[in-house]
């Protein structure tokens, strides 16, 4: 084929391409386009079409490259020279001295756990331990409707809620709580810890703004990590503060002409310091400023109110004027899991957009019927929470007031007693916060010894990732009271853990450990 035939051939084929081109919809007027633009600005015709051939190659081209300049091809024996020498990071960080002394000394309960427990030593003790309030777990009433349920439900559901995983149980426990706190509804996690972690970033997300008490538990704080929101703090407890800070984001916003979602975020008792919130002025804080409240009551629900319905009984506050209320069905309720309360519309919204909750298998069924037993007898029976009362009042009468040495930063009606050394002892003696741990762990040893088992409160780092500084919490002797014992016992045990921490604080220091010191 000569030069001829080859343009004649090329202009035959661009004749077919172009008539076919023109059967397409539209093609006539990208045509008229072209034409057009071709005559008025060539070179703007020319980068279109640099630019069309560039958008088409990165569209072909892969998403990363395959062979780069610095690529090396390695050998087998290499690549497993390279995979022997590999460590991977450690999934928790090596223990301190105190966690292997601790470890060490840690007491092993043979058989159920109840007000007076078995040690594997063979030694029968108070158990001081545990957060069995009510002594709710040697109902006999409640072990058979939970075994019936077993026998009948299964052990669990295996399946995702709003799939396979809900059977009728789960609703009726929902209701159940809605009903007792008096909310419209509620909707049940199948694991505490997860809920409030949770149920923050299913509200809260990228640009919002959350106010948040200092002191707040560390799964709040992994739910205020998780939103990304835009996090402030306020002093803890300090209603001044507070509205400082909500005072402050409202101006901010109104100056910017911005408008985000604005929650308050804070819990009913406090884990690490054991007191309450001021709820009535919370409220009237939200509504002045227009936030919402978002109310852990992991530690309330079921300790506080006439009948445990948590802070909002206890402090005459209306539920619905709580956006969110966020509890645990174990603990005092002997089950598991959590649950969160308030309008049908904060409900629904969780029921798809809630990580803990679309992507977990939901709550045995054994364990929602059981809570719902639990929240019948809270209601039925008054009278356990106000024995629980009686034993909480005789303990902090042998501990707060006759120690010289510790006291209680927890609320009156609190069963979790943390004991902290007083600030004059630990300005005294200089006590760093370790050697207040090692004090504690031995006061603990000492109570155990003369029958008494109580823990130390474990706290954790709370700082750093999500912008504030590090917060010191105060190490503390933690005694959990029980309506298992009779107020007798109770003194008894009180008198034998005064009498244990005055051994500690007032014997002679050892060679050993002067010699550390």
């Amino acid at each position: 084929m000569d030069l001829h035939e080859a343009q004649v051939y090329l202009q035959a084929s661009l004749h077919e391409i172009f008539h076919t081109f023109q059967k397409v919809p539209g093609s006539a007027v990208l045509i008229r386009y072209i034409q057009s633009s071709y005559q008025n600005d060539p070179i703007r015709s020319a980068i279109e079409l640099i630019l069309v051939i560039f958008f088409v190659r990165y569209l072909l081209s892969p998403s990363y490259p395959t062979h780069g300049p610095n690529y090396v091809k390695l050998r087998e024996d290499e690549i497993d020279e390279l995979v022997r020498e590999w460590e991977p990071e450690p999934l928790v960080p090596p223990q301190t001295a105190l966690e292997e002394a601790e470890a060490e000394r840690q007491p092993v309960i043979v058989g159920p756990t109840g007000p007076k427990v078995k040690l594997s030593n063979g030694k029968t003790v108070i158990n001081l331990a545990s957060y069995n309030f009510y002594n709710l777990n040697a109902s006999e009433s409640i072990k058979d409707k939970a075994i019936q349920t077993l026998r009948t439900y299964g052990v669990g559901p295996c399946g995702p809620p709003q799939f396979y995983g809900t059977q009728d149980v789960h609703m009726k426990t929902e209701h159940d709580i809605a009903t007792f706190l008096g909310t419209q509804s509620s909707i049940v996690y199948s694991h505490a810890f997860s809920t409030i972690s949770s149920v923050i970033p299913t509200f809260c997300k990228r640009g919002d703004v959350i106010v948040a008490d200092r002191m707040v538990n560390y799964s709040i704080r992994k739910g205020l990590e998780a939103s990304r929101s835009n996090i402030r703090w306020y002093e803890h407890n300090d209603m001044e503060d507070l509205e400082r800070v909500m005072k402050k984001v409202a101006e901010e916003q109104a100056k910017k002409k911005i408008l985000t979602r604005r929650f308050i975020v804070t819990e009913g008792l406090f884990e690490m310091v054991g007191d309450c919130s001021d709820l009535p002025k919370l409220v009237e804080l939200k509504e002045k400023y227009k936030f919402r409240i978002a109310l852990d009551e992991t530690w309330s629900f079921g300790v506080l109110g006439r009948n445990g319905r948590g802070l909002t009984e206890a402090q005459n506050v209306d539920s619905e004027a709580v956006d969110m209320i966020i509890g645990s069905l174990a603990g005092p309720l002997c089950a598991a899991g959590g649950f969160c309360a308030g309008s049908k519309d904060v409900v629904r919204h969780q029921r798809i957009n809630a990580a803990s909750y679309t992507y977990s298998a939901a709550l045995p069924a054994m364990a929602a019927v059981t809570a719902s037993e639990t929240l019948n007898v809270l209601q039925c029976n008054p009278d356990i929470l106000l024995q629980c009362r009686e034993n909480i009042r005789a303990m902090r009468a042998q501990l707060d007031p006759r120690s010289d040495w510790v006291q209680c930063t927890s609320d009156p009606e609190n069963p979790v007693m943390l004991l902290a050394f007083k600030p004059e002892v630990v300005q005294s003696r200089r006590l760093s916060s370790d050697e207040q741990e090692r004090l504690l762990l031995d006061i603990a040893d000492e109570a155990l010894a003369n029958g008494v088992l109580v823990t130390r409160l474990k706290s954790v780092p709370l700082l750093g990732s999500i912008g504030t500084k590090e917060i010191n919490i105060r190490p503390a002797l933690k005694v959990c009271i029980t309506s298992g014992l009779s107020k007798k016992e109770i003194e008894k045990a009180g008198v034998t853990i005064r009498h244990a921490i005055t051994k500690i604080m007032t014997r002679k220091p050892t060679r050993q450990s002067t010699m550390a010191a």
